[in-house]
């Protein structure tokens, strides 16, 4: 690569042969390389003078030597770099570490609903194994996804489309964390989580990424991925699923469209621009009914919870709040729907979620009925006569 820079009295660069030029003047002063500097000459690229020279005809102070990589002042560093610390924090950019913390707290919250006794080494090994998966989902998706990344605000500065990391770097990620994932899963907590785990791995990377630009039932199938974690912790504690279980899906599943939709709404450029298929893009009406009625699902299951045995029935009375709030801020939006409205939904829906996973977890009925029956047993048995002699 050449880079054109400007040429100073008393200085002399040495031009090399490289394969690209691009033009561009990083002196401060200077609004056009091209047409208001004179005596523009070619350096290469990792020999850039200091960002604080005059565009005035001083004398340069200092240009890197042969050799050095890294531009003083960090105005230029090779792409991709490969500083340590760098590439820890690019790798988690690249598996979405906030939303993977999401998946794997729901994970925990199937977990911890089940009627089974709490085991910290399959509860460890679920929720990690949980995570490496998701986070080798979120980096093949990323893989897939860089020439429409670049056409959107919210994501054109992700570490690929910006070149930070190498797109092999991204699949040895992606391959380590999904292989070291579903191993854990599968030897650490059992089959049943592992094909799960699998099974989500392999809907969110080739059915619904490839789905974003064909059609609106991506929504759909990104919703139903957000609804397996839980069944995967279910499994990892139960060894199975029952009723109870996608009762807790159920909820996972209808709380990603108010969530999606509401983020989606202020997005619309970026994804009609990206070419995705979005309900806020293709059908507003329909993203905003669906915002609705799935809010309002939400709060129907929950209500229905401890008539199903799943929760006691302080769990009613105490999400109603909760879930009339959200169920508020949803007609909001679906009666005027701009950015504000919207915005306040998708905020709110990132507490409502943690909220109402722990008002289950604190009104578990399994854990009260084992506790209630374990001290009725344990009482009848000191009441009886011992048949020691």
């Amino acid at each position: 690569m050449f880079i054109s820079w400007r040429s100073y009295k008393s200085s002399f660069i040495e031009v090399h042969k490289f394969t690209r030029l691009i033009r561009m003047c990083h002196v401060e002063g200077c609004s056009n390389s091209g047409k208001k500097c004179s005596d523009v000459v070619m350096v290469p690229v990792t020999r850039i003078p200091l960002i604080s020279q005059k565009c005035n005809g001083s004398s340069l102070n200092s240009v890197p030597q042969d050799g050095d990589t890294d531009v003083v002042e960090g105005i230029w560093r090779p792409s991709p770099y490969t500083a340590l610390g760098n590439v820890i924090s690019h790798y988690k950019q690249l598996s979405k570490f906030r939303l993977t913390s999401l998946v794997v707290i729901t994970a925990m919250s199937g977990y911890a609903m089940a009627p089974t006794p709490f085991d910290i080494y399959t509860f460890s090994a679920c929720s990690l194994g949980t995570g490496l998966v998701s986070a080798a989902a979120n980096a093949i998706n990323q893989y897939h996804e860089v020439p429409f990344d670049s056409q959107m605000s919210r994501t054109k500065n992700r570490v690929l489309v910006t070149g930070q990391l190498a797109p092999l770097h991204c699949i040895g990620f992606a391959l380590l964390s999904a292989t070291t994932g579903l191993s854990l899963l599968y030897f650490g907590v059992n089959g049943l989580t592992a094909a799960l785990g699998f099974t989500n791995l392999i809907l969110y990377t080739a059915v619904y990424t490839p789905l974003k630009r064909v059609s609106i039932l991506n929504t759909w199938i990104g919703s139903l991925v957000g609804a397996i974690p839980p069944l995967m912790g279910w499994a990892g504690s139960a060894g199975n699923l029952d009723a109870a279980s996608f009762f807790l899906a159920g909820v996972l599943f209808a709380w990603q469209f108010p969530h999606f939709n509401a983020l989606s709404w202020n997005l619309r450029p970026d994804y009609s621009r990206a070419g995705y298929r979005m309900m806020a893009v293709t059908n507003p009406a329909l993203c905003r009914r669906t915002s609705l009625k799935y809010t309002a699902a939400i709060a129907i299951l929950s209500a229905l919870a401890p008539f199903f045995n799943i929760t006691s029935y302080w769990f009613l009375l105490e999400s109603v709040p909760l879930n009339a709030y959200f169920c508020y801020l949803a007609f909001k939006f679906y009666q005027r729907t701009d950015s504000n409205t919207s915005r306040t939904l998708f905020r709110f829906s990132l507490i409502h979620l943690p909220c109402l996973m722990l008002l289950f977890l604190l009104n578990k009925q399994s854990g009260i009925a084992t506790e209630k029956k374990s001290f009725i047993v344990g009482k009848w048995s000191r009441e009886l006569p011992s048949t020691t002699p």
